[in-house]
């Protein structure tokens, strides 16, 4: 669990409402505990299992699998085996960080991210081998979270590692969507867009999913690997058309893509086999913020759980309704804690270091400035924002005046996309370390 002294900022470890702020963040991650979530779901009754009010039994003579992926993937791997105890036949976890964790029943082992390496090549190869020779009586329990997609890699025919890099490096360069990058993931790769629940095939397979992508889609998160497919190879050719890739891009990408290797679609009878179920979300961490806002005494608002858009311009329209709010009391009167969950994009101009959530901090700066009594924290609930090791930032409206006594030009840093450096020099980057949990951001709004 997350102890609120972790993000405590400069701003906040001097503002007299900063240690309440830091209880609401660690409020909404804990909500989303992957341990905790995959317990609030999964009881073990006897040799049956009831996960959402269905029971699945557990045979002494039949193989229960974990195959477990993503940056949660420990701690739900950890909660399911101790459930599953001595019906456990083995498996395997594969997170981004694995230093101190060890099981002798699941083996362990780290993937790139967020662009797939050589260990995320080793890691889908163990996973195809695994799923291979079942039996109709057997299950495999998926734990599916965000970052699964880079974290598992098995490239279709034809396209190698390296080209699954380039194409990945590309797609975040240009500012595509997780949506947008996940289209072509399915349609590239032999272990998602459903094909997972395909190689499993005729076992049972039962997904318990951390979410971290806007409105939950199950075919996004982690690109789908046990969920069906509506897009189409048409599709991913459509979303290179559209940033302009194709003559960027390997050409074993195009050839593949144009040579019509689908996914598994709605419909499938292999999908009669498999039972996705959601264990957590962006909308559930939001809540649990904003309850325990609540209980700091700020009149709490849910702004809306699925932001989307460019960091920057995203920033602009939250900093309005954060002064709309102090000037007025909507949608919420002082004290507020206004909370936006989601997940922005950064299109990179420059060559400077940061995420997603710095640099719409950053970009709120200007916004905020000499505006009294506001504070705006973007955080990532993974506690990494981009290529970091910070979750986000802390702006209030005397951040401006700071940063031009100490000679920063904040429109400067944005130009570069170096937020990172840009709040490191104002001690306000949100560092809590890990979260072990991955449910895509949170934004709050406060007035005082």
């Amino acid at each position: 669990m997350i102890a609120p002294a972790r993000f405590l900022t400069r701003s906040l470890r001097l503002s007299p409402h900063g240690p309440a702020i830091a209880r609401i963040l660690a409020a909404g991650l804990n909500a989303v505990h992957p341990g905790e979530a995959v317990g609030r779901f999964v009881q073990r009754e006897n040799d049956r299992l009831r996960i959402a009010n269905k029971l699945y039994p557990l045979d002494k003579d039949q193989q229960t699998f974990i195959i477990a992926f993503g940056k949660a993937s420990l701690p739900m791997a950890e909660s399911l085996a101790d459930i599953l105890g001595d019906r456990l036949t083995g498996g395997v976890v594969i997170p981004k960080l694995a230093a101190g964790w060890t099981s002798g029943r699941l083996a362990v082992m780290e993937g790139g991210h967020p662009v797939p390496d050589e260990r995320s090549l080793t890691a889908g190869r163990k996973v195809i081998e695994l799923l291979s020779g079942l039996r109709a009586d057997d299950i495999v329990f998926c734990l599916i979270s965000g970052g699964g997609s880079a974290l598992m890699a098995a490239p279709v025919e034809g396209v190698t590692l390296s080209d699954t890099r380039a194409l990945t490096s590309a797609l975040l360069a240009c500012g595509a969507s997780v949506d947008e990058i996940n289209i072509l993931r399915r349609h590239l790769d032999r272990l998602k867009g459903g094909s997972l629940a395909r190689l499993a095939f005729p076992a049972r397979v039962v997904s318990l999913i951390l979410s971290d992508v806007v409105g939950n889609p199950l075919e996004a998160i982690a690109s789908g690997p046990t969920a069906p497919d509506p897009s189409t190879c048409a599709d991913a050719l459509a979303v290179l058309d559209k940033y302009q890739l194709p003559g960027k891009i390997p050409a074993s990408v195009l050839s593949a893509l144009k040579a019509g290797c689908e996914t598994l679609k709605p419909g499938d009878a292999i999908f009669g086999n498999v039972d996705n179920i959601l264990v957590g979300s962006n909308l559930l961490a939001a809540q649990a913020a904003l309850k325990q806002a609540e209980a700091e005494g700020f009149h709490p608002y849910l702004l809306r759980a699925d932001l989307q858009g460019e960091a920057r311009q995203v920033a602009v329209e939250l900093c309005r309704t954060l002064r709309w709010a102090w000037q007025t009391g909507d949608p919420a009167p002082r004290p507020a804690c206004i909370v936006a969950g989601g997940e922005t994009t950064v299109t990179l101009r420059g060559d400077g270091r940061g995420g997603r959530n710095t640099e719409l901090a950053l970009a709120s700066v200007t916004e905020l400035a000499n505006f009294p009594e506001v504070m705006l924290v973007s955080l990532a609930t993974d506690g990494e924002d981009g290529p970091t090791d910070a979750a986000g930032a802390v702006v209030t409206g005397e951040t401006f005046a700071r940063v031009y006594g100490l000679g920063l030009d904040p429109v400067e840093y944005l130009h570069r996309n170096d937020s990172y450096t840009f709040f490191a020099a104002l001690d306000d980057l949100l560092i809590p370390g890990p979260t072990s949990t991955n449910v895509n951001d949170l934004i709050f709004l406060f007035t005082f």
